[in-house]
Formats: C-alpha cells, sequence, structure tokens
C-alpha cells in the first residue's frame, strides 16, 4: 500500500467569481484577492527588511535613515490595512464552505480508525484504516464489516466532530472543555 497522502485541500470552499477567466484555463476563475492580499505580504515583508537594515544604520541617537524607516512603516499599515479590507468584504463574506464535501473527506479519513483501537486493537485499527484507504470508502463502513462492534457504538465511536474536540485530561471520563462561558463548567 502507498503511503497515507491527504485527502483534503482541494474543493472544500468556494470564493466568489470576481474577475471571471483565466489567460490559460478557460472557465477558470481566479482567487484575485487572496493573491493580492499574497503580493502585499510580500511587499510588507520586503518593507520589513528595508526597515531592520536602516535600523542598522543608528550611530548614537541618530539615524539617517529615518525617513526610509517612516515610509516603510507607513506604507506596510496602509497597504495591510486595505488588503484586510478587501480579503474580509470580497473573499471571506462571500466565501461558501461545502459541507457534503467536508464530511465526506472526514468519514474516509484513516485517522478515524485510531478510535477503535482500545475495542479492537492496533493491528485491526490499521487493518481497517488501511482498507478504507485503498477502498476510497468511510472508515464506519469497513468497521462494519470487520469488527462485530455495533452501528450505533461505530457511530458514537467514529464522530469526526466530536473526537476533534478539546477534552479535559484532568476531568473525569475526559470530559469536553467548554469551548466559551464559564470555564468552571463542564459539558459531558
Amino acid at each position: 500500500m502507498d503511503e497515507f497522502r491527504p485527502i483534503g485541500g482541494l474543493d472544500e470552499i468556494e470564493l466568489d467569481a470576481l474577475q471571471p477567466g483565466s489567460s490559460i484555463m478557460p472557465g477558470k476563475v481566479n482567487p484575485v484577492i487572496p493573491e493580492a492580499v499574497a503580493m502585499v505580504c510580500a511587499q510588507v515583508a520586503g518593507n520589513d527588511l528595508a526597515v531592520a537594515l536602516a535600523g542598522q544604520s543608528g550611530n548614537f541617537e541618530l539615524n539617517v535613515m529615518l525617513p526610509l524607516i517612516a515610509r516603510n512603516l507607513l506604507q506596510s499599515v496602509e497597504l495591510l490595512a486595505a488588503a484586510s479590507n478587501a480579503l474580509a468584504d470580497k473573499a471571506i463574506r462571500g466565501l461558501r464552505v461545502r459541507e457534503h464535501r467536508l464530511r465526506d473527506l472526514a468519514s474516509r479519513s484513516p485517522m478515524l480508525a485510531t478510535a477503535l483501537t482500545p475495542l479492537v486493537g492496533h493491528r485491526a485499527a490499521a487493518a481497517i484504516a488501511r482498507q478504507s484507504w485503498e477502498q476510497q470508502r468511510p472508515v464506519i463502513d469497513v468497521a462494519a464489516e470487520l469488527t462485530a462492534l455495533p452501528r450505533a457504538q461505530l457511530e458514537r465511536m467514529l464522530d469526526a466532530l466530536q473526537l476533534t474536540q478539546t477534552r479535559d485530561v484532568f476531568a473525569p471520563a475526559g470530559r469536553l472543555l467548554q469551548p466559551s462561558g464559564d470555564p468552571g463548567r463542564e459539558s459531558g
């Protein structure tokens, strides 16, 4: 079997089509705002390097490069502010999450089989993960075929959302930490 490769990272989100078309691929929609933000970040990194080098030119309490430092700092602040607004208004606001795709990817992730290890053992969990990966099938379906565990129990054990919740290792039975609100309350 090939090593596990990432199964995610493509087609999970959709951005608004702000500038349809591509010079090399008809029908493609370019992510122009994230691309512009990446260019802003490159410019700000360059400005930061110039500021750092200019800062080394100071003698005693004098630095002849203070105008360069001020210009680059102000330009960076302006660029980052404009890029942040554009990213929020023109990319993040219209971003759509393809939940069905995420659920499908999560259901086929070999890491889910790790949750079965306490009941079926390491080798059996590895076999379930391997078969799920090779056949591109949900882990729960393979586990239902290869173990005697009831489907309801597998659904509880292999709930990806539940498995990713932060657990309080000091609380009895590994209760979930409250994500917000009263830090003294536990959910279970």
